[in-house]
């Protein structure tokens, strides 16, 4: 730990073990707009699956004795340092955001964060994907670095789509920009009722959520997914996480399903987890037979109907990559950027060919996804 100089006193920062489970669950409940990646239930999930190292390594930071952020992260070889090691933090393939948990707070707190995130890197870069510019935890802790002489660029960028919560679902729909994709959408939701009597259901814990999430493996696996052995059911440690994820639940963090059944059988399942008022949806199938009629996106349109109606969150975060059907349904969008960021001092890279190298790695990697494609 290293003591930064502050105007608040007892500002401890730095590398250490992962934080006891009742400090952990209470700087959640506290942090400004959290995550879910990061929360307790999460991480602890990964680690029962194998997906993550039982000893991972935190920057934290501590006010007088009590935790005030924490970021789970790994010293890691890559392209940007030509093979060298820089600092990243925790990855897996279900992570969709990297803000560090932050407890709301005076901007000190931030300070002495980007102080422990350099004593942790050793002064070496970090590459830092995912990461909400719009975020109060991505936004103070870019200020942060830039007011501690750090040296920052944006490797790449896009804008997710969220939902803001209105007053009523009619206020959500008067002057929606997509009113084609409404119409549409209308026009699919009949197609499907022909085929019999559609239902819309959610499962938050218990057998029935044990229920939604099997049902979820097996219909992931049943489509194209399965077919490239990218469904969660295909890998062991993956249906492990699935289980281990939306089993039950101990703090702040719920998990829910959402089910688009047709005369009983699931045509569309939702899985998101629930917290700090978001409702973050991590991953949906559908049944590719009735393509058609679009019954995934027919979920995410009840979704938004609930949502409204019975306030189960005040935002929805897509939590998607670039190109997301959602963004013909959610109105907001927060802008997600992967970043290269060096702390004071000499380097033998420099910054801007960290992001040449990282930019290239990108278009090499969209290659293989489109040769594989075709």
């Amino acid at each position: 730990m290293i003591r930064v100089a502050s105007p608040v006193p007892a500002i401890e920062a730095g590398p250490s073990d992962a934080p006891r489970p009742e400090e952990w669950d209470d700087l959640f409940g506290r942090a400004r707009a959290p995550h879910p990646h990061y929360a307790r239930h999460v991480v602890e999930a990964h680690q029962r699956a194998g997906l993550a190292a039982e000893a991972l390594r935190f920057v934290t930071v501590r006010r007088e004795g009590r935790l005030e952020a924490a970021l789970p992260y790994r010293m890691v070889r890559d392209l940007s340092g030509l093979g060298g090691r820089v600092a990243r933090p925790f990855l897996s393939p279900f992570v969709t955001a990297t803000a560090p948990l932050v407890a709301d707070g005076p901007d000190a707190v931030f300070d002495a964060l980007v102080a422990g995130l350099g004593a942790a890197s050793g002064g070496r870069a970090w590459r830092w994907p995912l990461l909400s510019l719009d975020g109060p935890a991505g936004a103070g802790l870019v200020a942060a670095m830039d007011r501690a002489g750090w040296r920052r660029a944006t490797v790449a960028a896009f804008e997710r789509p969220v939902l803001d919560r209105r007053p009523s679902h009619d206020a959500f729909l008067a002057g929606h920009p997509h009113r084609a994709r409404l119409k549409d959408l209308r026009r699919r939701a009949k197609r499907l009722s022909e085929a019999g009597a559609v239902t819309f259901e959610t499962a938050a814990s218990g057998p029935g959520l044990e229920r939604a999430v099997a049902a979820f493996l097996a219909l992931e696996r049943a489509g194209w997914k399965g077919a490239a052995g990218s469904a969660m059911a295909c890998r062991p440690e993956h249906a492990a996480f699935a289980r281990a994820l939306f089993g039950p639940t101990h703090g702040p963090v719920g998990a829910r399903a959402d089910i688009l059944a047709v005369d009983g059988r699931p045509v569309a399942i939702s899985l998101a987890l629930t917290g700090g008022g978001t409702a973050t949806l991590l991953k949906t199938a559908y049944d590719e037979d009735r393509r058609a009629c679009a019954p995934g996106l027919l979920l995410e349109a009840e979704i938004v109907r609930a949502c409204h109606e019975t306030a189960f969150a005040d935002r929805l975060d897509s939590a998607t990559l670039a190109g997301s059907a959602l963004e013909s349904l959610y109105r907001e969008r927060e802008r997600v950027a992967e970043i290269i960021a060096m702390p004071p001092g000499r380097d033998a890279l420099s910054l801007e060919r960290r992001v040449r190298l990282a930019r290239f790695e990108h278009r090499a990697r969209d290659a293989a996804r489109r040769r594989l494609g075709r």
